[in-house]
């Protein structure tokens, strides 16, 4: 089966939605079917344009009106569909529903293309209180418009627990994992006299990494042999950061939270390596999530390290080396922490083969088994779609 998987924005080395993209693809090429990819970049020279693969798509020009074009403009992509036989679209939501994303849908239902539409983050609204005003805009164009497009989709895949989402049928899947991408940490470090954190995202307000540092406030408010230290890696929102470095320097933690910055490829490793706990979304309440399957829990399992969350997620409750925290505003008890963490069978070889399942693979079979589900249409070639790929 020919697929496309469509995103609206381009990729960047240290982006982990990037990485995630593109182990998705490969997911679905493992799966036996061709894949294009159809994304969104700027060029050196100035040009918006969308490409496929490595083909320009529509070139957009540079103009004052090219940035509309980009929202608007989606003929290319239809043709280009039609024209290549694609029997399924994959969309990656930009929280974009308005009527040209609609009748873009339309078309491709016309003409017999099914199409699934993640949502990465559900439900996402509260994600905006800090936006600016055009994000607030675009939010509220959304709200207005995006039930109707549901209703164009064959499902929504989510990465919560949701039945349906936006009167739309639901796929409900985990967020996988690139075995092949992420390396498992082979050392198991001294810890006998201090223990290392690491906490590896694009950091948001939700990710609540501001409960460690305030766990770490009250832990070295008297002298400490046992040493702990917390390490951030990845880029910080404005908000967070003057936020993050005020805490630090109002209590004179520098030695203690060490901000990184944001690193990937072999550099990451190395930092996996001298860490000995992840440190998960400590603050999915702030925008009112309290159920969801994040990449980062899973990419600390791959990587074979015990770690710290607080929201719901079905693949780890159960499993020996997490610690739940609170889903509120206290801060991380550090002692308890250091208490979870000197319990452990740290083997990050057994930590890994636990979640064996959850590769991408599997996650992208079940969104195309659910996609083509012949209960949708009874008149569709379901049955040679999914032979295709069972």
């Amino acid at each position: 089966m020919k697929i496309l998987f469509l995103i609206f924005h381009g990729f960047s080395d240290y982006s982990g939605i990037s990485k995630k993209i593109f182990s998705q693809v490969e997911g679905l090429k493992e799966n036996g079917h061709k894949v294009m990819l159809c994304y969104y970049t700027i060029d050196e020279a100035g040009h918006r344009k969308r490409m496929i693969d490595k083909s320009v798509l529509d070139d957009y020009g540079c103009g004052i009106f090219a940035p509309i074009k980009k929202r608007i403009c989606y003929n290319a992509i239809v043709n280009s569909i039609i024209q290549n036989n694609i029997e399924l679209v994959y969309i990656r939501s930009d929280h974009n529903a308005n009527p040209f994303t609609i009748h873009f849908l339309k078309r491709l239902k016309q003409n017999g293309i099914r199409t699934a539409m993640e949502i990465p983050t559900y439900p996402y609204d509260n994600e905006y209180k800090d936006k600016n005003l055009r994000s607030r805009f675009e939010l509220f164009t959304d709200k207005l418009f995006r039930k109707k497009l549901v209703k164009q989709l064959n499902g929504v895949v989510t990465f919560s627990n949701f039945t349906t989402i936006f009167g739309g049928k639901a796929i409900n899947i985990s967020n996988g994992i690139n075995f092949n991408q992420v390396k498992i940490k082979h050392y198991i470090n001294d810890t006998s006299k201090q223990l290392n954190l690491v906490g590896v995202a694009e950091v948001h307000n939700w990710h609540g990494f501001d409960r460690v540092i305030k766990g770490l406030i009250n832990y070295y408010k008297k002298p400490q042999l046992y040493k702990v230290f917390f390490h951030i890696i990845g880029g910080i929102g404005p908000v967070e950061k003057k936020e993050y470095e005020q805490l630090v320097r109002d209590n004179k933690l520098e030695k203690y939270v060490i901000f990184h910055g944001s690193k990937f490829g072999k550099e990451l490793d190395r930092f996996f390596e001298l860490s000995d706990m992840g440190i998960g979304s400590l603050a999915r309440h702030r925008s009112q999530i309290y159920e969801i399957k994040t990449l980062k829990n899973r990419e600390y399992a791959a990587r074979g390290i015990p770690f710290i969350y607080s929201e719901k997620d079905d693949d780890f409750e159960n499993m020996p080396y997490i610690l739940k925290a609170p889903a509120d505003e206290s801060p991380i008890g550090i002692e308890n922490l250091i208490s979870f963490y000197k319990k452990q069978d740290t083997n990050p070889q057994k930590i890994r083969e636990s979640i064996q399942h959850l590769s991408w693979k599997n996650q992208m079979r079940e969104v195309l088994i659910q996609t083509f589900n012949k209960k949708d249409d009874e008149n569709d070639k379901t049955n040679e779609n999914i032979n295709n790929y069972n």
